[in-house]
């Protein structure tokens, strides 16, 4: 595992002594913002640091709601699909970690965000995004692969939105939206596992709807973005980008 150092205006290779397949990936695509993982704790490049794992065996309800960071990596993404198979991977996030990567508030998140020109040909908006790991580049590619399919069209125009710093309804934890690093496609062509059963309550899982293109969910998966129709708790409008899930 190697990881990043900046020192005297050089980058200097050297070697964690934490060591473990998820912070080998966090160390890989956030190099922007992460300097090390040394004995259990994280350490980043703006001096913020927080411990890594606190080794706690958790519930599935306490797992969203006081995660550490390796929590996140609790379940395995699967770029398969299968509804019988899926779990609530990217669900799990420690509002501790993103505030440290992308912004503390709303003030410094917008710091970070700039202007993505989403499907130029289709559609043709501009969409805020952050820029912190490159998450707007991602974007951006994107956009151009889908720019290629017209019979998609539908699904990528009236875009649900990118940032916006709330909650996830019915808790006190801290949408992805906050961080400027999902996109929500049309609603009108989406499914939410609350809109479904009415209700707030995670231990409910409804019965599986979805209606959006496989051929879609590839292209952001290619791209580092995973699909919430892919949880137990579905939200197939959002993706958000989260490449060390891959």
């Amino acid at each position: 595992m190697r990881l990043v150092f900046a020192a005297f205006g050089l980058i200097l290779p050297t070697i964690s002594t934490y060591s473990d397949s998820s912070s080998d990936s966090l160390l890989r695509h956030y190099t922007a913002t992460i300097k090390a993982i040394d004995n259990n704790t994280i350490y980043f490049i703006n001096g913020k640091h927080m411990v890594y794992d606190d080794f706690k065996t958790k519930t599935a309800q306490e797992l969203l709601d006081r995660p550490d960071v390796q929590d996140q990596f609790h379940y395995s993404y699967n770029k398969t699909f299968n509804t019988t198979a899926n779990t609530d991977a990217g669900r799990i996030r420690s509002d501790a970690f993103f505030k440290a990567v992308y912004g503390a508030n709303a003030q410094e998140v917008s710091r970070n965000l700039t202007e993505v020109v989403w499907c130029p040909k289709l559609v043709n908006t501009k969409l805020r995004f952050s820029r912190i790991n490159g998450a707007n580049k991602a974007l951006e590619r994107v956009s151009q692969e889908l720019d290629q399919h017209p019979e998609w069209k539908k699904y990528l125009t009236n875009i649900g939105g990118t940032f916006n710093w709330r909650v996830v309804n019915g808790t006190k934890r801290l949408s992805s939206h906050s961080f400027g690093i999902t996109i929500d496609l049309n609603t009108r062509y989406s499914h939410y596992w609350q809109w479904d059963c009415k209700c707030t309550d995670e231990n409910t899982i409804p019965q599986y709807h979805n209606n959006i293109p496989q051929g879609i969910v590839e292209i952001f998966e290619k791209h580092g973005f995973i699909w919430g129709g892919k949880w137990k708790h579905y939200d197939t409008m959002h993706f958000e980008y989260r490449p060390e899930l891959f």
